[in-house]
């Protein structure tokens, strides 16, 4: 399987770059806000979407001061909406550390996420990056239409599979779209290219989170709990192509065990061995190939490069991770 580090290779100074401009940007004369900025970059991520901005950028002209802006804003945008997210769910654990919320309580991360949210869109207007704030804001309206689209349809239990890649195309794939679109922008790609590169980082997006339902029924080496998403009564694709292939007794069965036994193990347990004995993880593992090879057809209409090759491989980093 693919390393990030060696995918990152050909960005790893543009990234540590801005690592230095990210952290910057949260600095505030608030001592309180400082700690716990300071405690969110401790815990950073993979830099996946960083990653996918300056790649994106180099693909379409090349990396600018702008590029840096683009990545910083979405980063600000991802933390943001990751510490509201934990204060939506009730969580108290994030990437094996205590969350904004358990730590400093609600109020004080709600606070904290607008105040991220704030900083990207000052950043943006600032530099009058308004191609970036089109961008960024489209996106961050999505992603808000589409947990609210979960949580409406989340109360039946029983959502098509038409509607479940809507929620994921908002939720989800949307903002690794507007890593691409934003990229190319701060490279200074005309309407065509940006739209090209969005459509791309969606379809990247899709195969990323079918990925991450597949997660919830895979083996124990997968780097997150089993089950985790039907203890939430999230409805998956992998169960929702199960659901619909049984009979209506089975069906009414396996959801009432999601709506009403979710927190009892064994049958949680029942849930998954239902889903991996009636091919629910082969077809979702199989629309996941679909929306990667969509991206590559996209891909492969720009020019061979170490930036595309650096796309190709970050799309697949995304399919084959372990968590």
């Amino acid at each position: 399987m693919l390393k990030l580090d060696e995918i990152k290779r050909p960005i790893e100074k543009e990234l540590d770059d801005f690592e230095g401009k990210f952290k910057s940007s949260m600095k505030s004369s608030v001592p309180l806000l400082d700690r716990i900025t300071h405690y969110i970059v401790k815990r950073k991520g993979k830099q996946i979407r960083p990653m996918f901005v300056f790649f994106s950028a180099s693909l379409c002209g090349g990396i600018t001061e702008a590029t840096y802006r683009a990545a910083t804003f979405v980063e600000l945008i991802h933390t943001a909406t990751l510490v509201h997210d934990d204060v939506v769910d009730n969580s108290y654990e994030r990437r094996g550390f205590f969350s904004v919320n358990a730590l400093w309580k609600n109020k004080v991360a709600v606070l904290v996420g607008d105040y991220l949210l704030a900083t990207g869109m000052l950043l943006a207007l600032n530099n009058d990056d308004f191609n970036l704030l089109k961008i960024i804001s489209d996106t961050m309206k999505e992603m808000s239409e589409g947990e609210l689209l979960q949580m409406e349809k989340a109360r039946r239990l029983d959502i098509s599979e038409d509607i479940y890649y809507e929620v994921i195309r908002q939720k989800t794939a949307t903002l690794i779209a507007s890593c691409c679109a934003c990229g190319a922008a701060s490279a200074g790609a005309d309407a065509a290219t940006v739209a090209k590169m969005r459509l791309f980082g969606e379809k990247t997006g899709m195969a990323f989170q079918i990925k991450d339902d597949l997660f919830d029924f895979g083996t124990d080496d997968v780097g997150k709990p089993l089950g985790i998403d039907i203890k939430e009564k999230k409805i998956t694709l992998p169960l929702i192509y199960t659901l619909n292939k049984v009979s209506t007794k089975e069906k009414h069965h396996i959801i009432n065990l999601v709506k009403n036994h979710n927190e009892d193990s064994s049958k949680v347990a029942e849930v998954i061995h239902f889903v991996r004995n009636n091919g629910g993880l082969a077809y979702a593992e199989m629309q996941m190939l679909r929306f990667q090879d969509e991206a590559f057809e996209i891909l492969n209409t720009f020019p061979e490069n170490e930036a595309r090759t650096g796309l190709e491989r970050l799309v697949r980093f995304t399919t084959e991770r372990k968590k």
